[in-house]
């Protein structure tokens, strides 16, 4: 890796953070010159990290304003979340029909593998990539190159949101307890798909996404009450 790239990397996962925790006030714009200063980066390498969070829906770009924190409303959870629902639903459908044994099989393995790394994970940001990790794993058994480019370009947008219900749920629940119940919700699908078992595997998947949408929604007004409490 060149070390522009890593430093971009380094920008931007510390930028996710600051969205995620909130640093950055809904609706603000983001002063690049403090950034600049406090992470010691150059201009090139932040713009180029802010436009990844664009790109993830964690901050909107303004043609002669700059860069702003995306607010996160209700609706906006709902008509993600309704794409999810939409999109792996269709893809586990397709998966239970053209997957041969031997890839369902595949698949268990690396569950069964992935399932210890869960158990310890307190890291919400790895715990997230490895439930996308293997959805997309999912969505590769579906054959449908469309619905995976969907899928990754969905789970882009639906990050910032899926991140910050990690965070702030983890003060309610630990997050590997929080992990538990999808971990069982994923071997559900997976063994209902083994058994080609359509109907359980599409209305457990609707099932899993819709309670993280609910939990989502619930994240969120949490953390926007946190933000907007009064200074005493």
């Amino acid at each position: 890796m060149k070390k522009a790239d890593s430093n971009v990397d380094r920008i931007y996962e510390k930028l996710r953070q600051m969205a995620a925790d909130f640093e950055f006030k809904p609706d603000a714009r983001i002063n690049e010159s403090v950034l600049s200063t406090e992470l010691g980066a150059s201009r090139t390498p932040l713009r180029e990290a802010l436009n990844r969070l664009v790109a993830e829906g964690f901050l909107t770009f303004q043609s002669g304003r700059g860069f702003f924190c995306r607010p996160l409303s209700p609706k906006r959870i709902l008509d993600l979340y309704e794409a999810r629902v939409a999109i792996e639903t269709e893809i586990v459908r397709l998966v239970c029909r053209r997957a041969s044994d031997e890839e369902l099989e595949e698949l268990m393995g690396f569950l069964t593998e992935t399932e210890p790394a869960y158990d310890i994970c307190e890291d919400p940001i790895e715990l997230l990539r490895m439930d996308e990790a293997y959805h997309m794993r999912i969505a590769v058994l579906s054959q449908s190159h469309e619905l995976q480019r969907i899928l990754e370009n969905l789970n882009d947008r639906v990050r910032y949101i899926r991140l910050v219900d990690l965070k702030y749920l983890r003060g309610k629940t630990p997050v590997s307890k929080q992990e538990e119940a999808q971990l069982s919700a994923h071997r559900i699908v997976l063994t209902a798909l083994i058994s080609r078992d359509e109907e359980t595997a599409v209305s457990t998947m609707r099932h899993h996404i819709e309670r993280r949408r609910d939990e989502a929604t619930e994240a969120v007004r949490i953390a926007y009450s946190q933000l907007y409490v009064p200074s005493e």
